[in-house]
């Protein structure tokens, strides 16, 4: 149970927290809006509609996007013969242009396809569309009298062209009767044969491993690869701020302009051999190391008791695997060719994994594979260091009252630390103060501290559009498999201590889930744009609960390395 909200009979005065003034809603229909009034005794009105005071003056309310002809929230509160007014302008997206059938004819300009700033080989598929009436034609006209009809599907019509047709300025004819439109559509760059560079800077070791050097599988996608700095790759096309790189002859991915650095025109690659590999046993890992001319484009994957790395453009050539020790975690290593320019090696291991690294070092690709901690099933975080993140700053969610984010998930975090050190645990804050983090510096501190795992304390909200009401509770969120059951530990305990309604794990593309290193989850304990969780959030008990929650979590989860 959430504790009640104590009576606030303050100054009548209306604060908005969320939308910010003139900030723009990308909502069409409803949205929320969030504040204070002052005074828990106060009635309110936003844009006439009657709207729920808690009794510390907050609010939070689920209404209609303002009209376009009037895009501001109209607030009025009222506590007896005290009146505040307050008006919050905002800016509202652009309406949906309407295709009607009827009319003059019109067109979405905004999603004319291809864009602008598009490189690509002559071979390559270029989209060509565009939104206008569903009754209207649309042909596209290059020259030398060149032209193809574009196919509907309601108002979308579109086409697949080679990109050498689109070299020049072309144009598309949108047609309904007499009444045509011509739209220009931008003339695609031609891409370069063999242009050369390298990502990120050149770096080897360990440490090298923390530079995220990110792939994506379309242009300003979601994160998938993750590379080594200095790896060489072929630039094949380019798409505004995204280059176009092939990892091998089946695979082309998309990384950041900003992270590659051409090479000499006469720059010829390395052939990427494999040879024969060893592995190399430590006290706290083993080392599966693969010596080859050029670091290879590679992905991680992990699945039950088997970690394998696909090495992209690499040819294996290994007659010898070396085991130093009969190891008691890598059992047995083997390789595949998939292709002539794709192969990967398994490693077989007697339990899940638990943490891994990969990185370049002395003319070899290593995979260096984390030994789990042995745990003492009677005390499971005696020994260990835990890395606990008090989320923000910079940025972070403010509440109706103004509560700002990095206020609790501090106290909560200090509170994680004491209860972890009580059972024996070594703790590492990633900040202990109000100063600002950056967020790529976190995960680097936890690795560099050598953590068992990594836990990141969050306070949720919500993107516009997404009802709060509905919408809140608790949940966590892993990036790696090996986190998986750390996150549904800690999930568990956090709705059995808080009580809140059970968001569930979720897989999760954020900065500090993920680290290979250790497990690492990222938690969302509790919403602070709802005003009973945010008043919950400002009291030492609540806090403690939500502390108790990830240390039950992590307790939970490392027994239960005890079984293996």
């Amino acid at each position: 149970m959430l504790p009640p909200i104590p009576l606030v009979t303050g100054t009548l005065k209306a604060t908005v927290i969320y939308p910010v003034a003139n900030s723009l809603v990308e909502a069409r229909d409803s949205n929320f809006i969030f504040g204070s009034v002052g005074s828990g005794k106060a009635q309110l009105w936003i844009n006439g509609a009657p709207v729920a005071v808690a009794p510390n003056g907050a609010f939070l309310a689920w209404l209609p996007v303002p009209a376009v002809d009037s895009p501001r929230y109209d607030i009025v509160a009222v506590s007896g013969a005290d009146t505040a007014r307050l008006e919050q302008p905002v800016r509202l997206k652009p309406p949906i242009v309407k295709l009607a059938t009827d009319g003059s004819l019109l067109y979405d300009s905004a999603s004319v396809l291809p864009g602008s700033r598009l490189v690509l080989r002559d071979d390559d598929t270029v989209r060509v569309s565009v939104r206008t009436a569903p009754n209207a034609s649309v042909v596209w006209r290059g020259d030398a009298g060149a032209a193809q009809a574009l196919t509907a599907a309601g108002t979308s019509f579109a086409a697949d062209m080679p990109a050498r047709m689109l070299r020049a300025r072309t144009e598309l004819l949108l047609a309904r009767g007499s009444d045509t439109i011509h739209v220009a559509v931008p003339p695609v760059g031609v891409a370069l044969a063999r242009q050369w560079a390298t990502l990120g800077v050149d770096s080897a070791g360990a440490d090298a491993s923390d530079e995220e050097l990110i792939g994506r599988p379309i242009p300003g996608g979601t994160y998938k690869w993750f590379l080594l700095p200095g790896t060489p790759l072929e630039v094949t096309g380019r798409n505004g701020d995204f280059s176009r790189v092939r990892l091998d002859s089946n695979l082309e991915i998309w990384v950041s302009t900003a992270d590659l650095h051409a090479l000499p025109g006469s720059w010829l690659p390395a052939k990427r051999v494999a040879g024969n590999a060893r592995l190399v046993s430590q006290a706290e890992w083993v080392d599966l190391v693969v010596p080859m001319a050029a670091r290879p484009p590679y992905f991680v994957d992990e699945s039950a008791n088997e970690l394998t790395v696909t090495l992209y453009d690499t040819m294996i050539n290994t007659d010898i695997v070396n085991y130093g020790a009969n190891d008691s975690l890598v059992r047995e290593a083997k390789w595949t060719q998939d292709a002539s320019d794709r192969g990967h090696f398994t490693l077989s291991l007697s339990q899940p994994a638990y943490g891994y690294l990969a990185f370049w070092q002395n003319g070899s690709f290593v995979l260096r594979v984390r030994r789990p901690p042995r745990i003492d099933a009677s005390s499971p975080l005696r020994g260990l260091t835990i890395a606990i993140d008090p989320g923000h700053p910079p940025i972070g969610a403010t509440g109706p009252t103004g509560l700002y984010e990095a206020v609790p998930t501090l106290a909560i975090g200090l509170d994680v630390q004491q209860m972890l050190e009580s059972r024996g645990a070594k703790v590492f804050l990633t900040r202990t103060t109000a100063d600002p983090v950056a967020l790529g510096d976190r995960p680097i501190m936890a690795r560099k501290a050598n953590a068992n795992a990594l836990v990141s304390i969050h306070l949720n909200a919500l993107p516009d559009g997404i009802n709060p009401f509905t919408s809140n509770g608790t949940g966590a969120y892993y990036f790696r498999s090996q986190s998986v059951p750390l996150a549904r530990e800690l999930e568990r305990a956090m709705v059995s201590r808080m009580g809140l309604r059970n968001l569930g794990i979720n897989y999760d593309n954020l900065r500090l889930a993920r680290p290979t290193w250790m497990p690492a989850v990222l938690c969302e304990g509790a919403f602070l744009m709802i005003p009973e969780q945010e008043n919950a959030l400002r009291t030492p008990e609540f806090q403690k609960l939500y502390a108790a929650a990830i240390v039950d979590g992590l307790e939970s989860y490392f027994r239960s390395l005890s079984a293996r």
